[in-house]
C-alpha cells in the first residue's frame, strides 16, 4: 500500500472523529504510569489509579519508588492486577533512577531507538508499553500498534491478522514520515474506530472505511 494510501485513510478517521487529544496526562511521568497501568484494563480503571496517586501525593518517580510494594498496590487497585502493577511501576521507577538520576528529561535526551531498547529491557514493559511512553510521553516518532491496529489493518486487507507486533509497527512506518503528531493521531484515531465500530462484531454500517474494507466486502458479497 503506498503512502498516499495510508494518508488517505488517516484523512477519513480525522474528518470523521476530528482530534483526539492523545494521550490524557498533566505530565509526561504520568503519561508513563498511565502506560503501563493500562494494560488489560480500561481507561477509566486507569484514571481512578491514578487519582489515588494524586490524593496522597505520590505521583512522582520519588514517590511510588519509596513505597511499600503493598501500600502502592492498594492505591492502584482499580486498574487490576495491582501486585503485578505495583512491581512494574516500581522497576520503572528504579530504572530512571538508576540509569537516568531520576530524570525522564534525560531518559529521552538521547536517540529513541536507543531508549526503546532500554525500556524493553525492564521487566514489565513491552512494545506497546514501550511505544506509548515514546510516542506520548518522551514525543518521539514510535507509532503504537494495538489489538486496535491488528483487527482494523487487517480486515481492511492490509496485512495478515497473524501479523507480529514489529511487523506490523514496521509496516505503518515504512510507509508515513516519521512524524510524533501524526503517529499520536493516527493511532488515537485507530482506538476510536475500534471502539465505535471495528469491534470484535463489526458495525459496518457505522464505519468511515467500509467502502474500502475486504472484510465487509466478503460478509456482503
Amino acid at each position: 500500500m503506498a503512502d498516499s494510501q495510508l494518508q488517505k485513510l488517516f484523512n477519513t478517521l480525522l474528518a470523521t472523529y476530528g482530534p483526539r487529544h492523545w494521550w490524557p496526562g498533566e505530565t509526561p511521568f504520568e503519561v508513563c504510569v498511565g502506560a503501563i497501568l493500562t494494560q488489560n484494563t480500561n481507561w477509566g480503571n486507569v484514571e481512578k489509579a491514578i487519582a489515588n496517586l494524586k490524593e496522597v501525593d505520590r505521583l512522582s518517580i520519588t514517590g511510588i519508588a519509596t513505597l511499600a510494594p503493598d501500600d502502592l498496590a492498594a492505591l492502584i487497585r482499580p486498574a487490576g492486577y495491582f501486585n503485578v502493577k505495583a512491581r512494574r511501576l516500581q522497576a520503572f521507577t528504579d530504572f530512571v533512577q538508576q540509569n537516568h538520576h531520576g530524570s525522564l528529561d534525560q531518559l529521552f535526551a538521547g536517540p529513541w531507538q536507543t531508549t526503546r531498547h532500554e525500556l524493553l529491557m525492564v521487566k514489565g514493559i513491552g512494545p506497546e508499553t514501550a511505544d506509548s511512553i515514546l510516542l506520548y510521553a518522551g514525543q518521539k516518532p514510535s507509532f503504537v500498534v494495538d489489538a486496535y491496529t491488528r483487527r482494523i489493518f487487517s480486515r481492511l486487507g492490509l496485512v495478515d491478522e497473524q501479523i507480529s507486533y514489529d511487523q506490523l509497527r514496521g509496516y505503518v512506518m515504512d510507509r508515513l514520515p516519521l512524524d510524533t503528531a501524526l503517529f499520536n493521531e493516527y493511532h488515537a484515531l485507530i482506538v476510536e474506530l475500534g471502539k465505535q465500530a471495528c469491534r470484535p462484531k463489526p458495525q459496518c454500517a457505522a464505519c468511515c472505511l467500509s467502502t474500502n474494507c475486504q472484510h465487509h466486502a466478503r460478509n456482503t458479497a
